[in-house]
């Protein structure tokens, strides 16, 4: 969609996978960073990463990256940030890259829904489950987010509750939203993918 930078959230330590780097662990081959871009390219304008490690590894993928400006790791939101800072377009869609399934028609349906109820920002839901990595926003709350991690902000639901927010359901497809954060997982998703 034009008007619409992907920002892919590969910033996190990956902990409960034991340290690693998740977006460029291999499922079926492939980093998981590959495959949510695949999935997310031909639903934006252009991608931006973003990482705080392994750098040159995720440039490889031929798309700008980013680090969080906000030091140690501060998460999803700081990857947001970042995302936001070297955003061009009026909206953004953040995915996490570890959710190599994520759906076909998730920034349509997000913008649907945005626009619908002239939202701040959209975030997808399954059941009473929000998936909060998994919106759209406008880039014009940039100096809204800035605020907030200035202040110490960090949870994304603290952020989002100062927003205009819609949520969006998927039920129809729960399992796109699956991510993977353990080895375990992993091999559980490697298995099921052929």
């Amino acid at each position: 969609m034009q008007g619409v930078t992907g920002i892919v959230l590969a910033g996190g330590q990956g902990r409960r996978m034991g340290g690693v780097d998740k977006g460029l662990q291999l499922l079926e081959g492939r980093p998981m960073v590959a495959r949510a871009i695949e999935r997310l390219a031909p639903q934006v304008e252009t991608i931006v990463v973003n990482a705080n490690q392994n750098m040159e590894a995720y440039r490889a993928f031929g798309f700008p990256v980013v680090s969080d400006a906000v030091g140690g790791f501060a998460g999803p939101l700081a990857g947001l940030h970042a995302g936001l800072q070297a955003t061009h377009t009026l909206l953004a869609v953040t995915v996490p890259c570890d959710s190599p399934f994520l759906p076909a028609d998730l920034v349509a349906r997000l913008h649907a829904a945005l626009e619908a109820q002239s939202a701040e920002l959209a975030v997808a839901k399954t059941g009473a489950q929000a998936h909060p990595v998994f919106c759209l926003v406008r880039r014009r709350v940039l100096s809204h987010l800035e605020d907030f991690l200035q202040s110490g902000g960090r949870k994304i639901d603290a952020w989002y509750a100062s927003l205009a927010v819609v949520e969006v359901s998927f039920d129809d497809q729960p399992e796109a939203f699956s991510n993977i954060n353990t080895r375990e997982e992993l091999a559980r998703f490697a298995t099921q993918d052929k």
